[in-house]
């Protein structure tokens, strides 16, 4: 939360406008199995200071127009939506007046042991380097068995008649599955849809050719209008993909390389527009050797269990997104492999 209002105050501090809205979120049941497990949620995140409402089937409903919504937990406090691509830009706009020298279009192919960053239009002498390599491939070998690029897909409506769908307060929303989908609404009223598959492909290239999917595509309509049929014959104007980090304890991770001289924060899977800020100040900690509260942390301090080499890779990846949606048509039941994930720590409830 310290970290969330530390990013609240960067945008005012820094005269960003990312489109910030602070009207919470809230994460619907979509089958009877979950309502209880919301219930249960709600009481932890309170326990924890968290400001939250847990709403029944009408209360939620009354929000957001939905027959598929038996209960939800709004989130007050510690969440908020922003534009992330406006974000971005302010947060670039804001480093170039501090004095940053930005090169963009300048791909890094390799950092040397004597730390040279070697890039396509010349060498760069450094001190010290800060990798934020997302899902690309991490330049520093050692650590490329920790991160896989996992492709994410969203659709965008046209603007869509507020009395059909109510959601007045704009929240962000998401559902509680194991593959599960996230939504928001567009200053203009155009509905975002996004989620359920995470496309790992052999290898894991990145790339732009990648940033379409059409059997994705084609998931994602039928599952909107299953959500939202009275809005039926609305057009979808919108659509991309892109490559998100991820690694099996799905969050950031953190270590240092080549002498010290290099850190890096990696595998948010997903989970970077507010966690970024934090990833980005606890590595930077690490670069420069000072110890601190975060720097302490368990989470900082232990790497996630590495995937596999391939082939093996994909087909651990393949087998757990199989078995993750088995659970969800199965009552939640888990099965054995994912109650050996469970045991071992990894995945979403690590």
């Amino acid at each position: 939360m310290e970290n969330f209002e530390g990013l609240i105050s960067d945008l005012e501090e820094f005269g960003i406008d990312a489109g910030l809205a602070r009207s919470g979120d809230i994460v619907v049941a979509l089958e009877s199995r979950e309502v209880a497990d919301l219930a249960d949620e709600a009481e932890l995140m309170r326990r924890f200071g968290y400001q939250v409402e847990l709403l029944d089937g009408d209360q939620v409903r009354a929000q957001i127009t939905s027959e598929r919504f038996l209960s939800g937990i709004w989130t007050l406090t510690g969440s908020a939506l922003v534009d992330p691509g406006r974000l971005a830009d302010g947060l670039r706009a804001a480093a170039a007046r501090a004095g940053v020298r930005i090169f963009e279009r300048s791909p890094v192919r390799a950092v040397r042991s004597d730390v040279m960053v070697v890039t396509e239009a010349g060498v760069v002498n450094a001190r010290r380097v800060l990798l934020a390599t997302s899902a690309y491939p991490p330049l520093v070998r050692a650590i490329r068995r920790y991160a896989a690029p996992a492709y994410d897909y969203v659709l965008v409506t046209e603007p869509v008649d507020a009395n059909a769908i109510g959601w007045s307060a704009r929240q962000g929303v998401s559902d509680t599955g194991n593959r599960f989908h996230y939504s928001r609404q567009t200053a203009d009223g155009r509905i975002l849809w996004g989620g359920y598959d995470a496309v790992y492909r052999y290898g894991g290239p990145v790339g732009p050719q990648l940033d379409e999917h059409e059997p994705t595509f084609a998931r994602l309509s039928q599952h909107f209008f299953t959500v939202f049929p009275q809005l039926e014959g609305v057009r979808f104007t919108h659509r991309w993909g892109g490559a998100i980090d991820t690694c099996s304890r799905f969050s950031v991770f953190f270590g240092r390389a080549l002498g010290g001289r290099v850190a890096y924060a990696l595998g948010c899977t997903g989970l970077g527009v507010g966690a970024s800020r934090f990833g980005g100040r606890v590595a930077l900690d690490l670069l420069d050797g000072r110890a601190g509260e975060a720097t302490e942390l368990a989470m900082v301090g232990r790497r996630p269990l590495p995937f596999p080499p391939e082939p093996l890779r994909r087909a651990v990846i393949q087998l757990t997104r199989n078995r993750l949606a088995a659970a969800d048509r199965n009552e939640g039941r888990r099965g054995l492999w994912l109650t050996a994930l469970d045991r071992l720590g990894l995945g979403f409830d690590s």
